[in-house]
């Protein structure tokens, strides 16, 4: 039977503590036994893995973090019991949360440890959270590290990442689809040059260790052109950063005349960036058909479904996916559990998206690239698929479940957060079965 207990709020911070009873048994001293779900949760793993259900009704999680002790912390999209951060503890070593506390006024998508700091973002600022050590929930109040992002409705999430040299990288996604005169309007030419461009769509550098910070706009913008990246990681192997972009929605319903339903379902790619300073990845002007390899003109700025970009201005994607698969995270594996193979490849959280309709969804898996010297080594592979619980879905609200954040722990598992229901994943591999 599970036992809850509400404490009483002393701060802010300390939150809403949740305590629940096991019912797996303890390991013996010097052994872990993990309670590995029989169907691995519901989805399905490669041969030689297989995963525990840490949690499986967080809230509606976006990305995770996980300490060198295996404590796990969610960011959420929306209040749980009146905060907007989950941490969860796992006390017996069988892969599931016993102990989990809410803490903290924010909500939003980006979650990451970095320097002893527990770094948190919402839809307009960055804050970070001092670790305590040996307590779940850190003790003191946030500091604010960036404030004044814009407050958009639509690709509002400020995702980020860190590199080794204190630096601290955040997506501003651009706040409509096409930079359209009238948006999302048939036949409405594109703002030419888009204004949008000067505080959104790139990826803006700050100061992973400096508080304080206030965004002020283009003289902090680190690359352009990127609609919106949400998912977004630097490999340290390479040291380089990469995103992945959602690409642009409705080339049909806007451009009949050059494009089908079919078309619409399957462009424009989804394109994974190597972003290194002043690139530019062409947003809006410009959008990437994956079946011929071709950087296209937009619609909106005169182009019909054929016309391929001139010269060399914007740079072209690492390794290119179909459309409307919805990338919102991505995780270099530096642990050394899996197989060689896994080694500094990168995996990708597809969330699914709307706009493939009257065409069945898709994504709703998590891929993995393998990468050799900083360069994509071969196509994508399915590593977890199965979230969305049906073979044929019409609607992203059908889905059982959605693929949202990736992380590694320590030890070098892979951890899935889930955004429709609040389930986690821990991944592991075990080798049995392995072929």
């Amino acid at each position: 039977m599970n036992l809850i207990k509400v404490g009483i709020l002393s701060i802010l911070s300390l939150g809403l503590f949740i305590s629940c009873s096991s019912e797996a048994p303890a390991p013996s001293e010097g052994e872990t036994q993990m309670a590995y779900s029989d169907d691995n949760g519901g989805i399905t793993l490669p041969d030689g893995f297989k995963a525990v259900v840490v949690a499986d009704s967080v809230g509606k999680a976006r990305h995770i973090t996980v300490a060198d002790n295996g404590d796990i912390y969610v960011n959420l999209e929306e209040e749980k019991n009146g905060y907007g951060i989950a941490a969860l503890r796992d006390n017996d070593a069988d892969g599931i949360a016993d102990t989990t506390q809410y803490f903290g006024p924010y909500t939003g998508t980006g979650i990451q440890i970095h320097n002893g700091y527990l770094y948190v973002s919402s839809d307009t600022s960055v804050v970070r959270y001092e670790m305590t050590e040996g307590q779940l929930v850190p003790q003191g109040e946030a500091e604010m590290v960036v404030e004044g992002f814009p407050d958009q409705g639509s690709h509002a999430a400020k995702s980020f990442t860190f590199d080794q040299s204190g630096n601290l990288y955040v997506n501003i996604g651009a706040p409509s689809n096409a930079c359209q005169e009238e948006s999302r309007t048939p036949g409405s030419a594109g703002m030419e040059p888009c204004p949008q461009l000067e505080g959104h769509g790139g990826i803006w550098k700050f100061s992973a260790d400096q508080v304080g910070q206030t965004y002020m706009g283009v003289e902090q913008r680190y690359a352009t052109g990127i609609r919106n990246s949400v998912a977004l990681d630097w490999d340290t192997n390479s040291n380089q950063l990469y995103v992945v972009q959602h690409g642009r929605d409705q080339l049909n319903t806007l451009w009949p005349e050059y494009y089908d339903a079919q078309d619409n379902a399957e462009l424009p790619a989804e394109e994974m960036f190597a972003v290194n300073e002043g690139d530019n990845f062409g947003w809006p002007y410009a959008y990437y058909n994956w079946k011929t390899n071709q950087k296209l003109v937009s619609p909106e700025y005169g182009g019909d479904g054929e016309t391929a970009v001139e010269g060399d201005e914007y740079e072209d994607p690492v390794i290119a996916f179909p459309g409307h698969w919805g990338p919102n995270d991505l995780l270099f594996y530096s642990g050394s559990q899996f197989p060689e193979s896994y080694h500094n490849g990168a995996f990708i959280a597809f969330h699914g998206s709307w706009n493939r309709a009257p065409e069945p969804q898709a994504g709703y898996k998590v891929a993995f690239v393998p990468f050799d010297g900083g360069e994509a080594a071969s196509d994508h592979q399915v590593f977890a698929d199965g979230f969305a619980g049906q073979d044929s879905l019409r609607s992203p609200g059908n889905a059982q479940y959605r693929p949202m954040g990736l992380a590694t722990g320590s030890d070098g598992s892979l951890y899935i957060s889930d955004s429709q229901k609040g389930k986690i994943w821990r991944v592991v591999y075990t080798n049995e079965n392995a072929q």
